[in-house]
């Protein structure tokens, strides 16, 4: 009688979910995944549902409306009403269909950079010098050399952050500069980081030099449950002065400098950057540590006066389940659509929405050239499985698929034809798009979307194609497989 009573009181809880769940209007497709679960397991889908199925897109955005009062009230908004007024001035200028000194500029561009400007504050800058890293350690060596020429302060935002070799010469370089009086932050996410118990004791020392560390989200309790395990800052941001910053798909830890027996060789991308993009890895820096901690830190100090760096291009867009706009989603939408001899992929992950995959299938069926490298490896086995469900569809369509052999691929860029590239931490998958705090770069010049193309072609000799017959004949229990993980990929 009394597993009878818990049942039905688990039933009457799925049933009282489920409704929720409907009046949300959520993705259809997760609703009925989610139903489905709590009808074949009421007990364990509801406690499923508490660790990873809440909703927080519109109770952030409540809270972030409460903070940005907050923010007005302490000055921090001052910095984002003058971006605000800058995104603003610039959809004008776009609208007349051209930028004063870009006259040549294709009108695809200004449409990517239009949407951009609507869908957050993201005003483009031309004064940026950019150089791009293809692995950890070009990244780390020329990081180093910045943190040890800080003559203010170091900001540091990162998923991960692991007590590692590569981790404690960090450590060891910003201690010392601490001991010159460098003002140090670190933001690190507790999802991320929290299944490495370490990371207490091992920013612990830091702490004791003044270095402040705070964890993003944090958890009441040691492992983050909720929202919270669903809800991650992806982020990676590095300023270092407000002159230099640093973003890609690199954490800290051993495996991104290939001193992993798995992986072997790492392969990813990140950007150096000098310039007036720069300003606004900053903000969003500020932005994190104000709602973390509401600690006001505008200062004149973190804004410098910038001389002249070079003439790229770019935008920085930040995206996560506070924003009104999936922006990067939107975006990456539109360029695809607009293609018209190329679209070249690299990620890890490949978990597209239909309206993706429709894009990518329509590109493909017009006679577009797309590639999509992916990693023969897999380091998360059910979204590794779930992406090969889609591949099936894209060869169909006339696409290509490659798979990286020399190592791992953690690499995150998109291409389309000659006019955008984008790199960052936004994976393409749903995950990236829907649920975690992303941060990439938008760029527009040629020359250097010239240089990431000439990357991808030289990791695509490193590969090997998915041949659509071999392909096509594989076992049905694969299949199922595939199929199974990619009914759950949305939930994932």
């Amino acid at each position: 009688m009394v597993i009878k009573g818990i049942l039905i009181i688990f039933y009457i809880l799925s049933i009282i979910i489920s409704i929720k769940l409907i009046l949300e209007n959520r993705d259809p497709s997760k609703t009925l995944i989610w139903i489905l679960i709590f009808m074949l397991f009421p007990g364990i889908g509801i406690f499923i549902y508490i660790i990873l199925g809440r909703n927080i897109r519109k109770i952030k955005i409540n809270n972030t409306y409460k903070i940005a009062n907050n923010m007005k009230k302490d000055r921090l908004l001052f910095n984002l009403e003058e971006m605000e007024q800058l995104a603003k001035c610039q959809s004008e200028i776009i609208k007349e269909g051209k930028v004063p000194g870009y006259e040549e500029m294709d009108s695809r561009v200004l449409k990517v950079i239009s949407l951009l400007l609507n869908t957050g504050i993201f005003p483009f800058t031309i004064n940026n010098n950019v150089q791009v890293y293809i692995d950890g350690n070009e990244k780390f060596d020329n990081l180093i050399k910045d943190i040890r020429n800080a003559k203010d302060h170091i900001h540091l935002e990162y998923f991960i952050i692991k007590d590692s070799e590569i981790g404690n010469k960090i450590k060891k370089e910003l201690i010392e500069k601490a001991k010159e009086g460098i003002k140090i932050r670190i933001i690190y996410d507790d999802v991320g980081c929290w299944r490495f118990w370490f990371h207490r004791s091992f920013f612990k020392e830091m702490k004791t030099y003044g270095i402040e560390i705070i964890p993003y989200l944090k958890g009441k309790i040691a492992i983050p449950v909720g929202g919270q395990l669903n809800y991650r800052n992806h982020r990676k941001i590095v300023v270092i002065d407000g002159k230099i910053g640093y973003t890609g798909g690199i954490n800290i830890g051993d495996e991104y400098i290939g001193k992993n027996k798995k992986f072997g060789y790492w392969r990813d991308t990140h950007i150096r950057i000098e310039g007036t993009s720069v300003y606004m890895l900053q903000m969003i820096f500020l932005t994190d540590w104000y709602y973390n901690t509401k600690e006001v830190l505008i200062k004149n100090n973190l804004f410098p006066k910038l001389s002249t760096k070079g003439n790229t291009m770019m935008q920085i867009v930040a995206s996560g389940p506070d924003s009104d706009w999936e922006s990067m989603h939107y975006a990456y939408f539109y360029a695809i659509c607009q293609a018209k001899k190329s679209i070249y992929i690299e990620t890890p992950y490949f978990i597209p929405d239909e309206s993706l995959l429709k894009a990518l299938k329509c590109a493909a069926l017009s006679g577009v050239e797309l590639i999509i490298l992916f990693p023969k490896i897999a380091d998360h086995k059910i979204v590794n499985t779930a992406s090969y469900s889609y591949f099936q569809e894209i060869l169909e369509s006339g696409g290509k698929v490659y798979l990286y052999n020399k190592g791992f691929l953690h690499s995150k860029v998109i291409i389309i034809d000659d006019f955008m590239a984008s790199t960052g931490s936004a994976n393409m998958d749903l995950r990236s798009f829907k649920l975690n705090f992303e941060v990439n770069a938008f760029i527009y010049d040629r020359q250097l979307i010239e240089e990431i193309k000439e990357d991808f072609i030289h990791d695509l000799q490193e590969s090997e194609e998915l041949q659509r017959d071999k392909f096509e004949n594989r076992k049905i229990f694969i299949k199922m497989k595939e199929s199974i993980s990619r009914l759950f990929s949305p939930i994932l």
